[in-house]
Order: structure tokens, then sequence, then C-alpha cells
């Protein structure tokens, strides 16, 4: 089984954010599915097969919580003599997370295992909640000539897309399908 998950914040006045770079990589590789809201797990799901895709709904600085539930309740912590072997914890084999990055650039992207959130709240959230950060991230760069105006990184990622970059998007995410996630 495999947990694909896109951060991102939900609501209309996010819809087309920076922060939600995850959630609109999904939308564009898995095109117009019906995504339907489980409250037990506060995402937005869409299964295909053996993985389940995920847009957390607790706002991107609490997608941990999201993530633990889902985590948990498919039971793909994994264990060691029955118990829950955290120091040694590994879900680089199911759990991939999509997610913004303001220190690459516009366009370019970097595949991470094993590294720290290098402050992106909705990651920290996530390791902080699983207790691990074994586990693979697709870092979408979002850093652009803008944020060299001083505007606040926190403002900065819930701007939307300028035109242009809207229209890159599509671009961008061709270089990945469903199946190259689903390997990770």
């Amino acid at each position: 089984m495999k947990i694909i998950v896109g951060l991102g914040n939900p609501g209309d006045q996010y819809q087309n954010t920076r922060h939600n770079i995850g959630w609109l990589m999904l939308d564009q590789l898995l095109g117009n599915v019906s995504w339907r809201e489980n409250k037990k797990f506060s995402a937005l799901i869409y299964e295909a097969g053996e993985t389940v895709f995920v847009k957390p709904l607790t706002f991107m600085n609490n997608s941990g919580l999201s993530v633990q539930k889902i985590i948990d309740y498919y039971k793909l912590r994994p264990k060691v003599l029955g118990f829950i072997n955290k120091k040694d914890q590994t879900l680089n084999d199911v759990l991939t997370v999509i997610h913004d990055d303001l220190d690459l650039d516009f366009g370019k992207y970097k595949l991470a295992t094993d590294s720290s959130s290098a402050g992106h709240r909705g990651v920290q959230s996530i390791i902080n909640q699983l207790k691990t950060k074994k586990f693979n991230r697709l870092r979408l760069g979002i850093k652009t000539e803008m944020i060299k105006t001083h505007i606040p990184p926190d403002k900065f990622v819930t701007q939307p897309f300028t035109t242009d970059e809207k229209l890159k998007l599509p671009e961008i995410f061709s270089e990945f399908n469903l199946q190259d996630l689903q390997k990770e």
C-alpha cells in the first residue's frame, strides 16, 4: 500500500496559492476524480487500487494530524516484534509527501528521504506526529524574484501564483506520473 499526500490549505482563498502546490499537483496527475471527505482522517481522500491519495483538511501547519490518522488506520507503521520501533522506524516504502519549498527556485524540484523539514511547518507537523523523518518527500520549488522584495515568507506562500507561473505548472507537473510516485 502507498499513501501519497499533497500538502495545502482548505478554502477557496488558498485554492491557487503557492502553499497549495501539493494539492494542485495531485489534481493535475489524477484529473477529474471524485475526492471524498473523510472526517475521521480530516482529509479529502481518493483511493486507486493500493494507493490512497490524500489532501489534509487540517491546514498546513497541522498536516501531521491527518497523516498520522491515515498511517495508523491502515496499520502502516513498521513494527519489530510487535512493538513500534521509533528509532529505526521507516515509512520510505509507504509514504510520499508533496509540498512547496521556498529554498528551491520555481520550476525546480528535489526528491528527499530522511531529511529535516528545513523550516516547512507542514512537514515538521508530519515529522512530529509520526516521530520519524524517514519518509519520501517531493519538494516543489516556489521561490521567485518576488520573495527578494522582502515579502515575509508566510505571506509569500499564501499568495496566488502569477498568471505566467500558473501556465507553467502543468509543464512542471508533467515531469512526474503516478507510477513514479507510487514507486518511491
